[in-house]
């Protein structure tokens, strides 16, 4: 090994020793002047929701970010091992939809009412859009994760209230939909405009 090849190894190694035996680490401050970064210092929970209708190019947004196909024709989130069997049911228009990221368009699931099962709290009732995250038992939690914060960051860029809920029947929405022993829901997010 050659003289100055072992002098930045052994610099490395020092480098490397004193990071790790170090009981806390200083780090920089985050830049948060990117658009992302702003949006992403900018998001939080509203629950404060008006009855104001959200549009159907709006919806569409609010779906691709949660679960499309983008320009690389592939999903908005990744998914374990690609499986891509994130359910989001979509309450609109007082019907349940389910919708189809690869077409972006809804399908038409269900005229059951699912807000007995979901309406805990009362700004539940008022929100005009809501989304009921479901998957494969295995991966659902994350895909489910990944796609409430994809809808989250859209809702912080546009000015809407979003909120995602883990108080509600599950196992009341999960028979509602028929679902099948090898899939759960997950999480219920309420959408809308600020009440302000």
């Amino acid at each position: 090994m050659n003289k100055k090849l072992c002098i930045s190894v052994l610099a490395s190694s020092l480098l490397c020793s004193n990071v790790t035996t170090a009981s806390e680490i200083n780090l920089p401050k985050p830049d948060i002047s990117s658009p992302l970064m702003q949006i992403i210092d900018t998001r939080t929970t509203i629950r404060n929701i008006s009855a104001k209708p959200i549009s159907p190019e709006t919806l569409s947004n609010i779906l691709w970010s949660a679960f499309g196909t983008n320009s690389h024709n592939t999903r908005t989130i990744a998914t374990g091992k690609n499986e891509q069997d994130l359910k989001i049911f979509v309450i609109w228009d007082k019907k349940v939809w389910l919708y189809d990221g690869i077409n972006n368009k809804l399908n038409l699931y269900s005229e059951t009412d699912l807000m007995p099962y979901l309406a805990k709290q009362d700004f539940v009732n008022i929100a005009p859009v809501h989304l009921i995250y479901a998957g494969g038992k295995h991966n659902a939690q994350a895909h489910s994760g990944s796609s409430y914060q994809n809808v989250y960051l859209y809702a912080a860029e546009q000015g809407l209230a979003t909120v995602i809920r883990g108080y509600f029947d599950a196992e009341g929405v999960t028979k509602a939909l028929n679902l099948p022993e090898n899939e759960i829901v997950t999480y219920h997010q309420v959408i809308g405009y600020p009440d302000k």
